[in-house]
């Protein structure tokens, strides 16, 4: 008789541990994340970049990400070396990120961005290139 009912609960055991391995969330890599520019062009001088931080799994954008790190410089036209300011100001939708930046000549700035997104592991990095333009 002991034999049938650890027979039943080693059964029901291991149903229940197959249905609640199902119920797992699935878990993300930080590598399911980018960030994307809302517009590809700025005017030359003071600007606002907007950027898109999206879950490529979804589509969806990421809100309350951490950027930790920002730069911004013209190295798509070979000028590593010039850069300049960038700071983050505040933005009102979920998953949308600004910068302002002053952008002192015409040509290709490229975006570097770092940051920590809730509840993962590792840090999303990006390289964005958007054109400056008079």
């Amino acid at each position: 008789m002991t034999k049938k009912l650890f027979a039943r609960a080693l059964t029901a055991a291991l149903f229940g541990a197959a249905l609640s391995a199902t119920a797992l969330p699935a878990l993300a890599d930080i590598k399911d994340y980018h960030f994307e520019l809302v517009q590809q062009q700025a005017k030359v001088g003071e600007a606002v970049l907007t950027v898109r931080l999206l879950d490529k799994r979804t589509g969806k954008p990421v809100p309350d990400a951490v950027i930790f790190a920002k730069r911004i410089d013209m190295a798509p036209d070979g000028m590593d070396e010039m850069t300049s300011k960038i700071e983050q100001i505040a933005s009102t939708e979920p998953g949308i990120y600004r910068f302002k930046a002053k952008l002192t000549m015409a040509g290709g700035w490229r975006v570097s961005l770092g940051a920590k997104v809730q509840g993962e592991t590792g840090t999303v990095e990006d390289k964005l290139v958007l054109q400056a333009v008079k």
